[in-house]
């Protein structure tokens, strides 16, 4: 039984080796193509550049518009990762805890989100930001974002509280503890895993959402970091160098976000899985 074992561990790590490949060699073009020319970038895209140049690093740090657009991206992602966990977790809760009447049409109702996608909604979003005057600001941004995230936060959270105990909200509840301090006093301490999935997840779409900051914004001081990446696109050239210099740079954050929550995405995705 060793070999056959052995031949189908090869196998199954020459298929996560071709897979990763995929996944990491555009993220390699795009570091190295901030240290090389243009030249280089056309002819040789995913080669180590003869020399690495940090010019363009250097000109990205030192340029206080990219600092301004990294602030905008950090202070709307976050508001919409901020609202959308109370929120999502807030409904989650009343829908895996308390029956009533028309829950399950409601909730059924709720997860129709997951199925337009975010573009069909653009215009008439747009309209209606106009109308209440937020045309401009932070909150034309933040507000749609955590509407379109909540649809896939509740249906996270419902699963997970699902399958918290029964018999620990009924001692609870015998003591005198109520539904709200349930919530906040036990419910959301052992949810860490199921929370840091969410904000994880909302986090990266908001930080890499290109298309309604587009619409919605139009100051520089309000940009943020996709946005900030027009300005090295010229009519008839675009200084390749410094814009993968940028995303690059505008990329950290996320990538330092995603791993510092790694450890819980699996046991919250999987949280509920092997109930029942």
């Amino acid at each position: 039984m060793t070999g056959p074992n052995v031949w189908r561990n090869v196998a199954r790590l020459s298929l996560l080796l071709i897979v990763a490949s995929f996944v990491l060699a555009p993220l390699w073009a795009t570091v190295m193509g901030g240290f090389k020319t243009n030249a280089e970038i056309r002819t040789a895209a995913f080669a180590v550049p003869d020399a690495f140049n940090t010019e363009f690093y250097g000109a990205i740090l030192s340029d206080p518009a990219f600092w301004r657009y990294l602030g905008n991206s950090m202070l709307i992602s976050s508001a919409a990762v901020i609202l959308t966990l109370i929120v999502g977790a807030a409904a989650a809760y009343v829908f895996a805890q308390i029956k009533f009447f028309g829950s399950n049409f409601l909730f059924s109702y709720l997860l129709l989100g997951l199925m337009f996608p975010f573009a069909t909604a653009i215009l008439p979003l747009f309209i209606k930001i106009r109308d209440i005057g937020l045309l401009d600001t932070y909150w034309a941004v933040i507000l749609p974002q955590t509407a379109f995230g909540l649809s896939l936060a509740i249906l996270l959270f419902r699963t997970f509280f699902a399958q918290l105990p029964r018999e620990l909200f009924e001692a609870a509840y015998i003591d005198g503890c109520g539904y709200v301090r349930f919530f906040v006093m036990f419910t959301l301490p052992l949810s860490t895993p199921i929370l840091a999935t969410v904000g994880v997840f909302v986090f990266v779409q908001s930080w890499n959402n290109f298309l309604l900051p587009l619409v919605v914004l139009n100051s520089r001081e309000v940009f943020t970091w996709p946005l900030g990446m027009m300005q090295y696109r010229g009519e008839y050239v675009t200084q390749w160098n410094q814009t993968l210099a940028f995303v690059t740079l505008s990329l950290v954050p996320a990538v330092v976000f995603f791993l510092a929550a790694q450890k819980y995405i699996v046991a919250g995705l999987t949280g509920g899985a092997v109930k029942g």
